[in-house]
C-alpha cells in the first residue's frame, strides 16, 4: 500500500484557501452578516466545503489504512480519533460540524443565522487546528 500524501496535501491546501476566505470575510460584525443575505450563504458555503474537505482527507485515511468504514460521516472523525491520528477528545469537539453542514446542504430545519455566525467565529481555530493535526500525523507517520 502507497499511502497518497500528496492527495491530502492538496485537500489540506483547499481548506487553507476557504479559511483565508472565512478569515476575511469575518471582519464584517455580526450585524453586517446577518443583514445581507449573501454574506450568509457565502459563510454557509465555505463551512460545507471546508467540511465536505474535511471528510474527504478522513475517508482517505479510512480506505488508505483499511480501517473499519464508519457509518456516517461524523464518524469518520470519531475513528480517526479512536485510532489516533487525531486526538480524541479534538475529534469529538470537531465531529458535530458534520450535523450542521447537514442542516445547511440539506435544510434539515430552520438554521438559527445569528448563532450559525457566532458558532463560526467561535470554533473557526478548530479547522486551522484538524490542519495542523493532520500534518503532525502525516509528518510522524505517513
Amino acid at each position: 500500500m502507497t499511502f497518497k500524501k500528496a492527495f491530502i496535501y492538496q485537500k489540506i491546501e483547499e481548506i487553507s484557501g476557504y479559511l483565508i476566505e472565512i478569515k476575511d470575510f469575518l471582519k464584517y460584525s455580526d450585524a453586517e452578516i446577518l443583514a445581507d443575505s449573501g454574506r450568509v450563504h457565502i459563510a454557509e458555503r465555505l463551512l460545507q466545503l471546508i467540511v465536505d474537505t474535511m471528510i474527504d482527507i478522513n475517508q482517505h485515511f479510512i480506505r488508505e489504512l483499511n480501517l473499519k468504514i464508519s457509518e456516517d460521516f461524523q464518524g469518520t472523525f470519531y475513528l480517526l480519533g479512536k485510532e489516533k491520528i487525531l486526538p480524541n477528545n479534538f475529534a469529538i469537539k470537531i465531529a458535530p460540524v458534520v450535523g450542521l453542514r447537514n442542516r445547511i446542504v440539506h435544510r434539515y430545519d430552520t438554521l438559527d443565522k445569528k448563532l450559525f455566525i457566532k458558532t463560526l467565529r467561535k470554533n473557526y481555530s478548530d479547522f486551522e487546528e484538524y490542519i495542523k493535526l493532520i500534518n503532525n500525523y502525516l509528518e510522524k507517520n505517513a
